[in-house]
């Protein structure tokens, strides 16, 4: 079964990219404040937030003020992703610990999201030690969608 997954970085009040996993029909979603990355050693604060659509993975554009997340999104990064740890990966959100492989443009290789505190949306994104991890990397040194080449400055307000 072939999963996608997507990274819009994504101005609204505040900038955050977000993290996007195709799990049983929907988009499930976490807002990172500071970007996903390939440096093992970083472990990046991931706020689960409500499920998308599949249709929401391709959505590049400026939302209106006064709107649910207002502010403009490009698709950072997309691709498809795996799970390593069991074959239902619903099963291993609701148990607070999912790894998975993604295939991406920007990012490659073993990912881990790991809830923090039972019954919370609070969650860790880390990338694991593996031939794609790259000391140091962050996705601010990456800002060009994999769509549209542009950057969210570029979209047309």
């Amino acid at each position: 079964m072939t999963r996608r997954f997507v990274v819009q970085r994504h101005r609204a009040r505040r900038l955050h990219y977000d993290f996007r996993l195709e799990v049983a029909g929907a988009l499930a979603s976490w807002a990172v404040p500071k970007g996903p990355t390939l440096d093992p050693k970083v472990r990046r604060a991931a706020f689960h937030v409500e499920d998308h659509q599949l249709g929401h993975a391709d959505f590049e554009g400026v939302l209106p003020a006064g709107q649910y997340g207002a502010g403009d999104v490009i698709v950072w990064d997309n691709g498809t992703w795996e799970p390593r740890d069991r074959d239902d990966p619903a099963a291993s959100l609701a148990a607070g610990e999912l790894h998975f492989d993604v295939y991406g443009e920007k990012l490659r290789g073993r990912f881990v999201l790991i809830r923090t505190r039972p019954a919370t949306d609070e969650w860790l994104l880390l990338h694991k030690r593996d031939e794609y991890a790259v000391d140091g990397w962050d996705p601010e040194e990456h800002p060009r969608s994999v769509l549209s080449g542009r950057t969210n400055e570029e979209l047309p307000h």
